[in-house]
């Protein structure tokens, strides 16, 4: 606080310079009432970034950890163009999308693999090692005899690519930037490096002759970035251990907590009056409380995904700023609060010393050795000795007791992490169609072609989309996004019913892919406004109520049949059609790069699917097909002739207002009526009116080819025949 208020008004009396004064002033002030701030061990880095910095020191990890690595190699991003549409005058879309080759350096030693990846925050790579999103990943161990990365080696040659033995990284190609605003993202890796972790791994490989098979329990991994000196420093914060350079070989082992403690002879006494304990032989001191002891243990949290986080030892604060011991370790809560625990026990007990001379010197004597005095209650360990004129000085501490440094069944918390989630990709399910000119959207001359592309899961990202103009070539249709749209399977067949009555006595089953997906119910004051509609095979129905039956099941009820014209197919269903609700969700095909083909079809590739999806156009032509006729009907005249009559509809003119007729949507109204089978009449008629006089002649000169002839009625519009209607039946 006293930093911010001198370096204040240090700026305002006397600018930059005085502002630096002020804040050196207020630092010593603030050291003076708080205390210096009481760090041990390297610092935690809590937003640590993907960097790339000449000279940048690549740690060694051990067992799990996440680490963010450096980047040792890039190119420029690539850009990837993609034109859509263009045809008949209309102006073409060009798409941007950009993707990245780069390489980034995990750690310095061998490691196993890596586990998930994380990019600003968001998954890239999960637990089933699936990417999220597209490009391709490889990972170097950094065993000895790797070779070059492909990639590397055919964009700077082999001559000049290193292998980079001994280093562990990645390599990503064409990876998608899509999801990151179009730049490579901050990605931190959880480094899978060894099965187990002890001291002996952690040292061992630097240092030559060295026993430190010292198991660490509950440290599931562990970063060094310095000597070995260092790692042994930090890790004995909060484990004691005891080193021997006695022999050949350095050992590194646990503190003893042997009860069989070597009992040492009475203090030997001093001739000079100026050594310590001339009377006794041994003097006895409490060494003063820390002003600032360790009670903070900051560390890597294996249940928040290894995010820094902190336990804290329990008992009385002290004044002053605690003491923080940084482990640069991967704990769980419960490992780290029993770490502090004991570590805050262990400097409180030890705090009581005393110094003891001895007249001969024992080997089993040494540092770290246990030992027993005589008149004195308790263990006390050598800390250090000393070989002077007037005998072995010896430095101890109370040593705990066996079992003391077991902290109490405390609880410990994490606290809450907002982990990504992590599912794999979900499976494409793709229905394409047309829908009927709806007089709004469009002109009625363009086909309106539209692909229900979903996923059976909330981790589906949207889908490729491919038009087959029947030739097996794929041309592309650009991009699904990622709206799911409604789709399942219908179990049920619909039975045939009349389209000009709602239908109460049918009822359809319908299995949603992803059991999260909702259909709503509405009332009929909705119905009538178009709302629920839905594409069931090829005929398009409205539906009241939608029924939940668990799992994704759902029962509808209250239908509308044919609408927008698709009331030929009413009676064509069959098991396991597909299912479409007809709303938000639909992307629209361009309908040049699809074409008109019959054999036409639309393919789709997304992330989740092995192979691509690909299905057929349902309602084919059927923007461009005028409607049928309706209302049939036949007057007799007296001389005999036949007075047929039917009545036009038009597309995208659904409402039928009293008084007047529906407007004309084709460029001229003309009607073709034929005798005999539709595709291969016996007679045809063309009229420019909604009827036609059929004579007693012309009947007789029919009944005389067959014995029962069906006359149609198609409407002859702008692009197509309008399905046919049955006028009437001769004789």
């Amino acid at each position: 606080m006293a930093t911010l208020v001198f370096s204040s008004l240090g700026t305002m009396l006397g600018g930059p310079v005085g502002g630096a004064i002020g804040s050196l002033v207020g630092r010593q002030v603030d050291t003076a009432l708080f205390g210096p701030s009481r760090r041990q061990g390297p610092r935690l880095k809590e937003l640590a970034v993907t960097t790339s910095t000449y000279g940048q020191v690549i740690p060694r990890h051990f067992g799990r950890m996440r680490v963010a690595g450096s980047v040792i190699w890039a190119t420029d991003l690539v850009e990837h163009s993609e034109a859509q549409g263009g045809g008949k005058g209309a102006p073409a879309l060009t798409t941007y999308s950009y993707t990245a080759n780069f390489a980034v350096a995990l750690a310095s030693r061998p490691i196993l693999g890596i586990g998930r990846i994380w990019a600003d925050g968001k998954l890239l790579r999960g637990e089933a090692e699936d990417l999220k999103v597209s490009g391709t990943m490889r990972i170097h161990t950094g065993a000895g005899d790797q070779p070059p990365d492909p990639l590397i080696a055919a964009a700077e040659s082999t001559e000049r690519c290193p292998a980079y033995r001994g280093l562990a990284y990645v390599v990503f190609e064409n990876l998608d930037l899509s999801e990151f605003y179009n730049r490579i993202p901050s990605l931190t890796f959880e480094v899978i490096a060894d099965e187990s972790l002890d001291l002996q791994a952690v040292i061992g490989e630097v240092v030559n002759d060295i026993d430190a098979s010292l198991p660490l329990p509950g440290m599931a991994g562990y970063t060094s970035e310095g000597p070995p000196a260092g790692d042994i420093e930090t890790l004995a914060q909060v484990a004691p251990v005891e080193i021997d350079a006695s022999g050949e070989t350095l050992v590194i082992a646990r503190a003893r907590r042997q009860d069989a403690a070597v009992a040492l002879a009475e203090p030997a006494v001093a001739v000079g009056d100026d050594e310590f304990g001339a009377a006794s032989g041994f003097t006895r001191h409490r060494a003063p409380a820390s002003s600032q002891p360790p009670a903070i243990l900051r560390y890597y949290d294996l249940d928040r995904d290894y995010q820094a986080s902190v336990q804290r030892a329990s008992g009385r604060p002290s004044p002053g700023e605690p003491g923080t011991i940084d482990l640069p370790a991967a704990l769980d809560a419960a490992t780290a609060r029993a770490l502090i625990e004991s570590t805050a026990r262990r400097i409180d007990w030890t705090r009581d010393r005393i110094s003891w001379r001895i007249s001969e010197l024992d080997p089993a004597v040494g540092p770290g050795a246990l030992v027993k005095l005589p008149g004195i209650a308790g263990l006390w360990r050598v800390r250090e000795w000393e070989w002077r004129e007037s005998g072995i000085e010896l430095a101890l501490e109370r040593a705990l007791p066996a079992g003391a440094d077991v902290p109490p069944a405390l609880g410990a918390d994490a606290g809450r992490g907002n982990a990504p989630t992590d599912g794999l990709a979900g499976q494409t399910r793709l229905v394409a169609f047309e829908l009927p000119f709806d007089g709004t959207t469009g002109t009625p001359d363009s086909p309106r072609c539209f692909a229900a592309v979903s996923g059976d899961n909330a981790n589906w990202r949207g889908a490729a989309l491919h038009a087959d103009r029947g030739d097996g070539q794929l041309l592309p249709l650009g991009p699904s996004g990622r709206a799911r749209a409604v789709i399942g399977t219908v179990h049920s067949v619909l039975r045939t019913a009349n389209p000009l009555f709602l239908d109460r006595a049918s009822e359809l089953t319908v299995s949603l892919i992803d059991p999260a997906m909702q259909l709503p119910s509405i009332d009929t004051g909705q119905l009538a406004l178009g709302a629920n509609l839905a594409l069931v095979g090829e005929e398009i129905i409205q539906f009241l109520h939608a029924i939940s039956m668990g799992g994704g099941n759902w029962r509808l009820s209250g239908l509308l049949r044919g609408r927008g014209g698709t009331e030929n197919a009413i009676g064509s269903h069959h098991a396991d059609e597909d299912f479409v609700l007809l709303g938000a969700g639909l992307v629209p095909l361009d309908t040049m790069t699809l074409g008109s083909d019959p054999g036409r079809r639309v393919v789709a590739l997304g992330r989740g699917d092995d192979e691509p999806v690909e299905t057929a156009v349902l309602l084919d032509g059927i923007t461009l097909r005028p409607l049928s006729p309706v209302h049939p009907r036949r007057t007799i005249s007296n001389d005999g002739s036949w007075m047929l009559s039917w009545t036009r509809r038009a597309r995208g003119k659904w409402p039928w207002r009293d008084g007047i007729d529906v407007p004309l949507t084709e460029q001229a109204e003309s009607y073709l009526v034929t005798a005999g089978q539709v595709d291969a009449p016996l007679a045809s008629w063309t009229t420019p009116s909604p009827g036609l006089e059929i004579t007693a002649a012309i009947r007789d000169e029919l009944t005389a080819l067959a014995p029962a002839i069906p006359i149609h009625v198609r409407q002859q519009g702008t692009h197509a025949l309008s399905p046919p209607l049955l006028l009437c039946t001769l004789p």
